[in-house]
């Protein structure tokens, strides 16, 4: 082997552009050492202060495009970083999911948190105690990832780091509402 293969393998991450690794990082965050998934799922709840962002048209086209751009980049960023994991991802993948997984979801990929906390939050109104049960529900769902959650981690090139994240989406989404339709029925001037 040459020095420059040897080089290239030593350092997978920077055969990555920028623009792959902006957006399979959240805009980077998911660099940051601990809970990773826990602050992607914060960047997805941030989009919900801008202007408009909830319409439910809007937020249509952001979860397609974000899927889309979140298959890609993220089955380019499992390709040069393998299943490397913080520390606390794998405390948390060890207790949760102990089985093992052939498709690497590194945990520096959060565009799959991103759009999952933006399913969390379809056509539901962005109060802040809206925001904050979306936000515990989904990153609940995203952990212990409900059937068919951890039967579509399996899936290859990307879809599997997304979909499961989908399904924790959509079961936030659901455990939301739910909580939503209870608290005002008790507490109507909170929302």
């Amino acid at each position: 082997m040459t020095t420059s293969e040897q080089d290239e393998r030593s350092k997978p991450e920077e055969r990555l552009s920028f623009f792959i690794r902006f957006i399979a990082t959240g805009f980077f965050s998911g660099y940051i050492p601990w809970a990773s998934g826990t602050f992607g799922s914060l960047v997805g709840a941030l989009f919900f202060f801008i202007p408009n962002f909830s319409n439910p048209i809007v937020l249509s086209i952001a979860i397609i495009i974000g899927l889309i751009a979140g298959v890609y980049t993220s089955a380019k960023v499992a390709e040069a970083e393998g299943d490397r994991l913080t520390k606390s991802a794998q405390r948390a993948k060890n207790r949760f999911q102990p089985e093992r997984h052939d498709t690497p979801d590194p945990s520096i990929v959060v565009i799959d948190e991103i759009v999952g906390m933006w399913i969390s939050m379809f056509a539901i109104h962005p109060s802040p105690v809206a925001l904050i049960i979306a936000f515990f529900a989904f990153r609940v769902f995203d952990i212990i990832k409900p059937y068919p959650a951890r039967q579509l981690e399996r899936y290859q090139n990307g879809w599997g780091i997304m979909l499961d994240d989908v399904i924790a989406g959509i079961y936030a989404n659901i455990s939301t509402r739910v909580l939503i339709a209870i608290l005002l029925s008790f507490f109507p001037a909170i929302f």
